[in-house]
């Protein structure tokens, strides 16, 4: 279908306003342009009962967190929610309506970690920061009203690719994880496919931003195999959590996103793929725009719900 109107309203008036692509800016101006316009799309943040700052020991030092209670009584689910920016762009901050609305929507508890970032930081700073987040929850989930049997990984985009990453690494550890959402994830930073190569406009995030992020992230061209950079390439699946895959149309990581929902489910992983048609790389950030981001949120918090349940609720 064609693009989604109110989407293909704001691309044209990046077009009339000639607005530069975040992949021609410097990092200073991509990192604030990327805030203003995550922010603007996520309309007013939702009230939730409590939202909490920590500091957290991490791999390369302090790592900050930041807890969303909803309104709902005793240990409840959490879901780690790592947020999106191609490793480079996006903070705690960048995150913030989405986390909220997760945590109203599944009523469990949604953690954000202040994960590094490159190309300060990186391949694998991302991956073993969140690792790091992931387990300082599990091991202190009477601290944060947590509940260790029930917790989840997520993300959007980069962040999707830190989850997948993250269920790699957490596989066989206790205690288990209880499930995953991937949004619009990077799976194979060697992708070349039919949604990679279609993605060419310049007022939509397109093949040449998936670029300029790869090579902040990954200076050393040979950890694109690796499979905490390209989940897709991991030798096995089996043991994974449930998972659920949201892709977009219009997308360049669209074609990846989906092969690793085949290969999820290939061997014998549970999981759930919807691909949003007329959407573009970071509708579901859009929670105050787009009718399909509220969609897309309440997808994620049903399968959220779904896979706390399976684990005793």
């Amino acid at each position: 279908m064609p693009l989604d109107p109110h989407l293909q309203a704001m691309r044209d008036q990046r077009e009339r306003d000639n607005v530069p692509p975040l992949y021609s800016m410097s990092l200073a101006a991509a990192r604030a342009a990327d805030l203003a316009a995550i922010r603007a799309g996520g309309g007013a943040p939702e009230p939730v009962r409590e939202v909490a700052n920590l500091v957290i020991p991490g791999p390369g030092g302090d790592l900050p967190l930041r807890v969303y209670r909803p309104a709902a009584e005793g240990p409840l689910p959490a879901l780690l929610y790592f947020f999106g920016g191609g490793w480079v762009l996006g903070t705690i901050d960048t995150a913030d309506g989405v986390a909220r609305a997760l945590a109203n929507a599944s009523g469990a508890l949604v953690v954000v970690p202040g994960y590094r970032r490159a190309p300060e930081h990186p391949f694998p700073a991302a991956v073993h920061d969140c690792h790091a987040a992931l387990r300082w929850v599990a091991g202190h989930c009477s601290e944060i009203g947590a509940d260790p049997s029930r917790l989840a990984v997520g993300g959007d985009s980069a962040g999707g690719n830190l989850a997948a990453a993250v269920t790699l690494l957490a596989r066989g550890q206790d205690p288990a994880l209880a499930g995953q959402v991937l949004v619009y994830p990077n799976t194979d930073q060697l992708a070349d496919d039919e949604s990679t190569r279609a993605a060419d406009d310049r007022f939509l995030f397109n093949r040449h931003s998936v670029a300029w992020y790869r090579r902040h992230y990954l200076p050393d061209p040979g950890d694109a195999a690796s499979p905490l950079a390209s989940p897709l390439r991991a030798n096995s699946f089996a043991g994974l959590p449930p998972a659920l895959v949201i892709t977009a149309e219009y997308d360049p990581l669209r074609d990846q996103g989906e092969a690793y929902a085949r290969r999820l489910a290939e061997e014998g992983v549970p999981v759930e793929l919807c691909r949003y048609p007329g959407m573009a790389h970071g509708f579901f950030t859009m929670v105050g725009t787009l009718d399909a981001s509220r969609a897309a949120i309440n997808q994620a918090a049903a399968h959220l719900r779904k896979c706390f349940r399976i684990r005793g609720e």
